[in-house]
């Protein structure tokens, strides 16, 4: 498998003031294409601030961080614009919609910004609210959908340039639980196409449906191992699942 992300002696402080803090210490972390990977770990962990490292909005402070391959630092301001742009799609534990536009005008957005002609833009940014079951909703703005359905939007905009990984930021922590699991459901689904996703989350429930869970601890990896659930297994229990609401 080729690794997306790799992480050598990765460091990152901040500076308050007079005071600097130590978030992370020399983290080392590979992902695979393809992994399904759960950061968890207390508050002051430093997860948020290593997904903000993965994600490229942030930039380390020590060490090398690798995304296919291709140097982080070497890029510039554009050059990391262009790499989240074009190869990373992004799922908010907020959503993150903007609420004058419908569903279709939200997903379309990230390819407004690639330049991408109306016609094709729309018709892809379709295909990925058909995908997301929400064909009958393209025209409804957020404030007409469920929080389920905006978080669905907001992963068909994640999507809608066909990134390389897909960051999600607590993606279930605005939902009701039994909400959460069908959103979760759906990123099994992404899993089983071959999806790279990389969540953070606080809930041991939601971590479980990741291959793979990295726990943090005062900036260092505690632990790292993979779940004994498979993807295939995943898949067969969100069908079910799905199979006991239709029925």
């Amino acid at each position: 498998m080729d690794i997306v992300i790799n992480l050598s002696r990765v460091c990152k402080s901040f500076r308050t003031g007079n005071v600097t803090v130590d978030v992370l210490h020399g983290i080392d972390l590979q992902i695979e294409a393809g992994e399904f990977v759960a950061i968890m770990g207390p508050s002051g962990s430093g997860k948020s601030t290593l997904l903000n490292l993965i994600a490229c909005l942030d930039v380390i402070d020590e060490g090398e961080y690798r995304f296919s391959g291709q140097l982080v630092s070497t890029l510039d301001s554009d050059g990391l614009a262009q790499l989240r742009r074009q190869r990373i799609g992004f799922v908010f534990q907020n959503f993150n919609l903007i609420p004058q536009f419908s569903a279709l005008r939200n997903v379309e957005l990230p390819l407004i910004y690639a330049g991408v002609s109306r016609r094709e833009r729309r018709d892809r940014a379709l295909a990925r609210l058909q995908g997301v079951g929400l064909g009958e909703r393209v025209s409804h703005r957020p404030v007409e959908l469920s929080g389920g359905q905006q978080q669905r939007v907001a992963i068909a905009r994640a999507l809608v340039n066909q990134p390389d990984v897909i960051i999600a930021d607590e993606p279930t922590g605005s939902l009701d639980s039994e909400t959460g699991l069908e959103i979760m459901d759906l990123f099994c689904q992404l899993h089983a196409q071959g999806k790279t996703i990389v969540m953070v989350t606080h809930e041991q429930e939601i971590a479980e449906y990741a291959a793979r869970t990295i726990r943090l601890k005062d900036g260092r990896i505690l632990d790292d191992r993979q779940s004994r659930r498979t993807r295939e297994s995943l898949v067969a229990s969100s069908d079910k699942r799905d199979g006991e609401n239709r029925s």
